[in-house]
């Protein structure tokens, strides 16, 4: 990891990136809010190479300027994942790798056919959500697709599926989520996805 050069892509307020730089990669991190490049600054400091950029835009940075790129839980708020994917495989070196984490295709499909619903697995569909964030309500759009349209999206950018993976969840999960825990253990929340640019 050490000298490794990364981009965090959806760096939010900034834990990966803090990790990767703790390990000794050298680090830049883009985020379309600018709010959360503002926390990511508070908590990276001044010094720390942090745009606000969207990712399904042209970003500022060289063609192979990066050996990694870590997308964590963005491309599932894209519908189009085609843009952010070929910019994506643009800033890489040859040989470099994305690694890409989304929701679980069947984990919303399961959760709504336990509540009644009928929803088509096979059909990329947007998913409206709400959160609440101190005492703000963040409302957010996710785009569910099956995986073979995930799939058939990297080959089509330039990449080559190095791996997937399907992790359970973390053994501290177990104290933060207690009734959920089960749940959570017996099926697949997230998706994980090492690629290769070609």
């Amino acid at each position: 990891m050490a000298g490794r050069r990364i981009l965090d892509a959806g760096c939010g307020a900034g834990p990966l990136f803090a990790a990767l730089r703790e390990r000794g990669a050298v680090v830049s991190g883009i985020d379309v809010s600018a709010g959360m490049i503002e926390r990511a600054r508070l908590r990276l400091g001044m010094d720390a190479d942090l745009r606000v950029a969207d990712i399904a835009e042209p970003l500022p940075f060289a063609d192979g300027e990066f050996d990694d790129v870590i997308a964590s839980l963005v491309l599932h708020y894209l519908e189009d994942w085609g843009p952010a994917l070929a910019e994506m495989r643009r800033v890489l070196r040859p040989g470099g790798r994305l690694i890409a984490s989304v929701n679980h295709p069947t984990a919303e499909y399961s959760i709504e056919r336990v509540q009644g619903r009928r929803p088509d697995y096979f059909e990329t569909r947007a998913q409206a959500a709400e959160w609440s964030v101190g005492d703000q309500l963040v409302k957010v759009t996710f785009w569910n697709r099956p995986l073979h349209a995930m799939t058939d999206a990297f080959t089509a950018a330039g990449f080559r599926i190095s791996r997937i993976a399907e992790p359970p969840p973390v053994p501290e999960a177990r104290e933060l989520f207690p009734s959920d825990y089960h749940l959570l253990a017996t099926a697949p929340s997230f998706l994980f996805f090492v690629l290769q640019a070609e």
